[in-house]
Order: structure tokens, then sequence, then C-alpha cells
């Protein structure tokens, strides 16, 4: 969860960068490619524990 996390700040901080920043756009697109991926990944990560029963 903390990867997770950290992903997604990074991606917030590159977009914003990217649309402040003159001329630094494709750190706009590399924030939201990164958050696409994350949240792709913790979609699956979710869908795999989801699928897990519960020992009893």
């Amino acid at each position: 969860m903390t990867l997770f996390l950290a992903v997604i700040i990074i991606a917030i901080v590159l977009g914003i960068i990217g649309v402040t920043a003159d001329g630094l756009l494709f750190l706009l697109i590399i924030g939201i490619v990164l958050l696409v991926a994350d949240l792709i990944y913790i979609t699956m990560r979710m869908r795999r524990s989801a699928h897990r029963r519960p020992v009893r």
C-alpha cells in the first residue's frame, strides 16, 4: 500500500510540474501514464485478494 501511495504522489507532482512549467508537457503525460498504471495495479491486486476464501 505504501508503494501505491508513493506512486500516486509522484504522478500528481509530475502532473503539476508538467502543467505549470513551460515546455515540460511530457511530464504531464508521464504523470498520467503512471497514474493509470498504478490504478490498474491496485485494481488487479484487490481483485486477486477478493477471490481468496478466509481460512477457518
